[in-house]
This record gives C-alpha cells, structure tokens and sequence, in this order.
C-alpha cells in the first residue's frame, strides 16, 4: 500500500464516517495539534526519560491517539470507531499521577520559566502545545463540539507535563528556573 493517495490534493481530505472537509477546518486543526502534542511527548521519551516516565508517556500517547480519532470522526458517529473513548476513568489517572509527581516536590513560590534538563524542556514544549490542542478543542463550532471529557482530559494533561517537567529536574538535582520580574 502507498503512502499517498491523493485524495487531499484539493484541500480537503476524509474524516473517518465519510465526510470530506477542508484541511483548514477548525476540526482538522484540533486533531492535527493533538498529533502535534503526540509528537512532541515522543520527543521527550527520545530525550531519555527514566522508565517510569517514558511508561506514563506511553500510556499518553495511546490516550491522545484515541482522542485524536474521535476528533478525526464525523460528528455523531463516534460509536462506529469502535474502541473505548477517553473517560472520568483516564483523567482520575491523569490526576493520580499529578499527585504522586506533586508529592515530590516543594510546593511553587513563583512562576518558573520552562527550562532545566532536556528531559524537564521538552517536557514544558509539549505543556504549550496540550494548551494549544485545548484551545482548538474548546474552540470547535457549535455544530462540531467534541465531547466535555476531551477538554478535561487536555487541561489535566497539561497539568501533569508541567509537574512531570519539575520532577525531572527534580529527580536530575537541576533547580527549576524562578521568573525574576523586569525592573
């Protein structure tokens, strides 16, 4: 089987349920940020994240694959993909995992600038493009609004690359970087 088909040359290509829609949709761009944001925690287990993270990420990634085809799919027919969509079940997990991250780590006393080891920086990358793949969830037109579990799973998620960034410098002995206010 090629790697090409065609189809798209026009600008347009196929959600899965039969429609065709423009690549510039606000649909196309939501899933097309949660590959973005799959990417990028790829990139942070490339970077050498210890067993216990690159395990955490992996179960991510799997998660954001599913979120990504059900954003991927007509809307409507999100039962004809045929495997379990994100639920309550996988954000608690999601916020089992910012605790026992958090429980590491001295509480914040200001902001701090995304930086540190590779690991921790790629960490933060990935922290601004789950916002991003939020935003053009939440932003989706009325007709097109995915699913309230698809917003909470991606602002959890977020929550939790944050705290995963400052437990890997955490774990490195490399102190987060405090913003220092100009002036």
């Amino acid at each position: 089987m090629k790697i090409y088909t065609k189809t798209g040359d026009d600008g347009e290509t196929g959600l899965f349920g039969g429609a065709r829609v423009s690549k510039a949709s606000a649909r196309v761009e939501a899933y097309g940020t949660v590959d973005e944001l799959n990417a990028a925690l790829g990139v942070v287990r490339a970077a050498g994240a210890e067993a216990t993270l690159d395990a955490l990420l992996g179960e991510v990634q799997s998660d954001l694959f599913t979120l990504g085809a059900e954003l991927a799919t007509v809307p409507g027919k999100e039962s004809a993909l045929g495997i379990p969509l994100l639920n309550a079940k996988d954000v608690a997990r999601l916020e089992a995992a910012i605790d026992a991250s958090e429980a590491t780590l001295a509480p914040l006393k200001n902001f701090v600038l995304p930086a540190g080891t590779p690991v921790a920086a790629a960490l933060h990358l990935a922290r601004t493009v789950c916002r991003r793949a939020e935003r053009a969830v939440v932003g989706l037109p009325d007709a097109e609004t995915a699913r309230g579990e698809l917003m909470i799973y991606l602002n959890r998620l977020s929550d939790l690359l944050f705290s995963l960034a400052r437990q890997a410098n955490h774990r490195a002995g490399v102190d987060d970087v405090p913003w220092s206010r100009r002036g």
